[in-house]
């Protein structure tokens, strides 16, 4: 085989491996899009529900709109109340296709609701966060997407992993 042949068999190597390499960063990267974006929803949709919950009258097994778990609720737990209500039963957090999920609503006198979710996949070290909150009696629903670092190394994610504030970092 003449040297010219050689060289062109290795040139057509050296551009399928980068067309490849191409190929394979464009998926990852389109993954994490969509994942994001499939997370970002999925908040939207909770916290639809959660409104949905606290404008149901109590008669009905809904909040009545005070934000305090139902006195039929063997559990005191609101965030937990609402999970079930919701669909997560008895999880928080929750995960499915798209992200974990985890239902956090504050102690004190700030009517709110929050949904935090961390994306299933991960780009560069980094993972989607969404951070949506719902503010009652109005019953305004925000939410902002962000990034965190990749916190898990293997292990599952825990409540404390939903430390971030996409609200205060965002502005």
């Amino acid at each position: 085989m003449g040297t010219q042949q050689i060289l062109l068999i290795v040139l057509s190597v050296i551009i399928v491996g980068a067309a490849v390499a191409v190929g394979i960063d464009m998926f990852n990267r389109q993954d994490y899009t969509s994942n994001r974006s499939a997370a970002a929803s999925d908040v939207q949709m909770y916290l639809t529900q959660v409104l949905q919950y606290y404008k149901m009258p109590t008669s009905l097994g809904g909040l009545g709109k005070e934000l305090e778990a139902p006195a039929n609720e063997s559990d005191t737990n609101l965030a937990k109340a609402i999970a079930s209500y919701i669909g997560w039963g008895t999880d928080n957090p929750m995960k499915n296709d798209n992200a974990y999920y985890y239902i956090e609503v504050p102690t004190g006198t700030e009517e709110v609701v929050y949904i935090k979710a961390i994306s299933q996949t991960a780009l560069n070290g980094k993972r989607a966060s969404v951070h949506g909150r719902i503010t009652f009696p109005e019953g305004k629903i925000e939410s902002r997407v962000g990034d965190i670092d990749d916190i898990t190394s293997g292990s599952s994610i825990e409540a404390s992993d939903f430390a971030f504030d996409n609200f205060t970092t965002g502005e």
